[in-house]
């Protein structure tokens, strides 16, 4: 029998502040902070949702500084975080995959506490094929050593610094998974009391998976380690399915919860990679650790990596820890020759 009684739905905010013996942003003001991005994605999904209806579907007109043409609910998505993280108080720069420059909200170190980057609409171009998107975020304390004028400086940190990071994902329901480096937690939006409702704690990613997914029209261009594996996991004795959405988020996302491995290698077009570091990988790297499982660009761990631009690319190795171990152990070991 269902209960309606609140005591018993654990909110977001809620859940990361009983997490205050553990880890001490657990606070009143980064729960503040984190309220902001849940504010934000409820309203990305309902405008989502009415996208039809609005006739906000479709390009906006312009390209961005990645090279690709914007969306008009890309513009919506960005425009809704910058605004929901803009008046928290203790956010000194927002960084979006959609913009050239950050958004320098504060320059003390008091009231600019913290950094958070945002992949505001992850896989907008599957929005017309009504396919999952999402978005991503990481947040990140601003370094005090770090005194440089260039904002940018202060962006380019490695990703084993991050705070917290997650994602939303928007399909059949509004998911959001998220850690603080105490494990992930997965909340489902209810959307009868408009707020994310705790569905399950401490997640763990299976340790083996036989799944992969990889856009292979693109295989001819991988590395040859890359097609050693496919053609290994396409044997019968691997026995390996393939799955690929083509929306970053939704790949990882059935990841997290089912196993295996998604690949997105660097090709004869793209010899370092697609993804952002930043804004994609490094976030979904801290998931997939805090789960169990695994993430790396091929030859070192994605986290680890000392990122040098802030709109910087990066090939993926993503998911379950065997299964990432398997495409690694087709690859040539760090410090060989391409």
């Amino acid at each position: 029998m269902q209960t309606t009684d609140t005591q018993f739905i654990t909110t977001v905010e809620r859940h990361f502040l009983e997490g205050k013996r553990h880890n001490p942003h657990a606070t009143s003001e980064f729960s503040w902070l984190l309220s902001g991005i849940t504010l934000a994605t409820k309203i990305i999904a309902s405008q989502i949702q009415r996208a039809g209806l609005l006739e906000i579907v479709g390009e906006a007109g312009r390209v961005n500084v990645q090279g690709e043409e914007v969306q008009k609910l890309d513009e919506i998505a960005n425009n809704t975080l910058i605004r929901c993280l803009g008046y928290r108080g203790n956010v000194g720069l927002l960084v979006s995959e959609e913009d050239d420059e950050p958004h320098v909200l504060s320059d003390q170190p008091d009231s600019g506490k913290y950094i958070v980057l945002f992949d505001p609409l992850d896989g907008s171009s599957n929005i017309n094929a009504n396919v999952n998107i999402g978005t991503i975020f990481s947040i990140m304390e601003r370094d005090p050593n770090c005194t440089s004028p260039d904002m940018k400086a202060r962006v380019l940190q490695p990703g084993y610094r991050q705070v917290a990071a997650g994602y939303v994902v928007y399909g059949s329901s509004t998911v959001l998974a998220y850690t603080s480096g105490h494990g992930v937690n997965m909340f489902t939006l209810d959307p009868s009391i408009g707020a994310f409702v705790l569905a399950q704690e401490n997640i763990r990613m299976p340790a083996e998976g036989k799944i992969y997914s990889v856009n292979e029209a693109n295989s001819r261009q991988f590395p040859e380690g890359y097609q050693q594996y496919l053609d290994w996991a396409k044997t019968e004795e691997a026995g390996y399915s393939s799955r690929y959405i083509g929306s970053l988020v939704a790949d990882f996302h059935r990841t997290l919860i089912r196993g295996g491995v998604f690949l997105y290698p660097p090709t004869h077009k793209s010899p370092n990679g697609k993804l952002r570091l930043l804004y994609e990988a490094n976030p979904l790297a801290f998931v997939a650790e805090q789960a169990g499982g695994m993430a790396s660009d091929g030859r070192q761990r994605i986290m680890d990596k000392q990122p040098v631009q802030m709109h910087e690319r990066t090939p993926l190795i993503l998911g379950s820890k065997a299964e990432v171990e398997k495409v690694l152990s087709f690859l040539p070991p760090a410090g060989a020759a391409h």
